[in-house]
């Protein structure tokens, strides 16, 4: 059954629409280490400026990072901070089409005044908000619907960014929602903190935190409140709403899945050092919408989702989370569970995700038979020549082949065991077959390393690599007992039966 470290090997470029409020978020830097004389105040002695999309901008820049073609529909005031929006937008790779100007609004500003304490570490001292929260005007609506019906095809997932600026009015959010459902294209909702969410009536799914539903539902629930009690408030969403699914966001303690006729699955994250929640919900969206765009079921887009969010909340601001930094989290999360021995369809998926990272892979091979200060040194100098180091190990027949009577001293299982305890081997893989070339072949890796007792004629495997590309190294010869001598040692110094 494919896993979700399956299906993140065979992730591919995607095509979203972000509907919502797009804002640009500022943040004005600068030292504070005095206070006013006339007012017991900090005083901001102000360095630089820094603008950030905000918003349903910060979704669509999260989904870029995320590999998604992604068009944009919104409405921006006709003034500078708009024209930053649409600029950044544009050089992102954004289509912007579909923003809109209106010049009887402003463009939604949060600008945050952040002090550094002793230089070094940032804080919030307080912000302003430049914005309009009435409602844009009906015929805005059908302009913005326009824009939705004009690019609307080839559209995998849409997202809808509600922060109550206006944009996400009732009849723009059912009328958007029906499009979508007449072309069997899934729309995730993140909801404004308001008191009711009728609005979201029929979307696919919706993204709400625990206060946000609790506004719009009515039903409390204590701050450490059992998963059976946000299962209901959960369910309760989703009856009301008729959606397909409901992710409900917990903060530290994970998210809750309640999938339409299914149990709810509390999915935790991962324990971070939180620096910033700033921009955490919009990732938890463009997650969302990549999984399901990839056909990751709701368990597993929500553990994509928590991994990304998990990340965002480490940095400074709302910045987007590049796939790789994601596919390298999830990676992470599963490898501390299963250890390192892999079979070899389990290592390619892996090895996929690793290739999707950067990461230089680094393979080699052996029988690994009474493993010695020789063998130690050499994996150490082979994992140095990359970022991961795979490890083929022949299997039991095949030692005694090349070995004899005798061999191995260690059984596979036991070889492998050891192995894993060296912290320079990232994955182990066994072989039965007289050479690695099938293993090879499959792999592909970025180099392939031998010990200093090669030499580059004597390594079996020289055809195939040359035909993969592989580039070849033989380390340096390290003297000292092999395992043969080692043996041999051993067999001598024992007395005579």
């Amino acid at each position: 059954m494919p896993t979700l470290l399956t299906k993140l090997a065979a992730y591919r470029p995607f095509t979203a629409m972000v509907v919502g409020d797009f804002m640009l978020d500022q943040e004005q830097f600068g030292a504070a280490e005095r206070l006013s004389p006339d007012a017991p105040v900090p005083v901001l002695h102000h360095s630089h400026q820094v603008d950030r999309p905000g918003g349903a901008a910060n979704v669509a820049l999260a989904l870029r990072a995320l590999d998604g073609i992604v068009r944009c529909v919104g409405v921006v005031g006709d003034d500078p901070a708009g024209r930053v929006l649409r600029e950044t937008l544009a050089d992102a790779g954004c289509v912007i089409d579909g923003m809109l100007t209106d010049a009887s609004r402003p463009t939604t500003v949060k600008r945050s005044f952040v002090g550094l304490a002793q230089h070094r570490h940032p804080q919030k001292m307080f912000r302003v908000d430049v914005e309009s929260r009435e409602p844009v005007s009906e015929a805005m609506v059908a302009t913005l619907m326009n824009a939705v019906d004009l690019q609307l095809d080839g559209v995998d997932v849409v997202c809808l960014e509600d922060y109550a600026k206006g944009v996400c009015t009732t009849p723009l959010c059912q009328a958007l929602i029906r499009r979508c459902r007449e072309r069997g294209i899934p729309i995730i909702v993140d909801p404004a903190a308001i008191p009711s969410f009728q609005k979201y009536r029929g979307a696919t799914a919706i993204t709400p935190n625990r206060s946000e539903a609790e506004l719009a539902t009515g039903v409390d629930t204590p701050i450490d409140a059992s998963a059976v009690h946000n299962a209901g408030l959960a369910a309760k969403l989703g009856r009301d709403l008729d959606l397909d699914a409901v992710v409900l966001t917990l903060d530290r303690h994970g998210a809750l899945l309640e999938e339409r006729g299914g149990e709810p699955v509390l999915v935790p994250t991962v324990a971070r050092s939180v620096y910033d929640v700033t921009g955490a919900g919009d990732i938890v969206l463009a997650a969302l919408a990549a999984g399901r765009a990839n056909g990751f079921t709701w368990l597993e887009a929500v553990q994509f989702a928590n991994a990304a969010a998990g990340l965002e909340v480490e940095v400074f601001g709302a910045q987007p989370i590049p796939l790789a930094h994601v596919q390298r989290a999830v990676l992470v999360a599963q490898r501390e569970l299963a250890g390192k021995v892999r079979s070899c369809d389990e290592l390619l998926v892996e090895v996929a995700v690793h290739r999707a990272a950067g990461h230089r892979i680094v393979f080699t091979n052996g029988c690994f038979d009474v493993i010695h200060a020789g063998h130690v040194g050499y994996l150490r100098e082979a994992r140095a020549q990359g970022d991961v180091l795979i490890v083929a190990v022949n299997g039991d027949e095949q030692v005694r082949a090349q070995k004899g009577a005798g061999r191995p001293v260690y059984e596979l299982a036991d070889r492998l065991d050891i192995l894993a305890e060296l912290q320079c081997v990232d994955y182990l893989v066994s072989f039965d077959e007289p050479t690695v070339a099938t293993l090879l072949r499959s792999v592909r890796p970025d180099l392939y390393v031998k010990g200093g007792d090669y030499r580059p004629e004597e390594i079996n495997e020289q055809d195939v690599l040359a035909d993969l590309g592989v580039e070849v190294r033989v380390l340096g010869h390290r003297p000292g007992l092999g395992s043969t001598q080692v043996i041999e040692q051993i067999n001598a110094s024992r007395p005579p039966s």
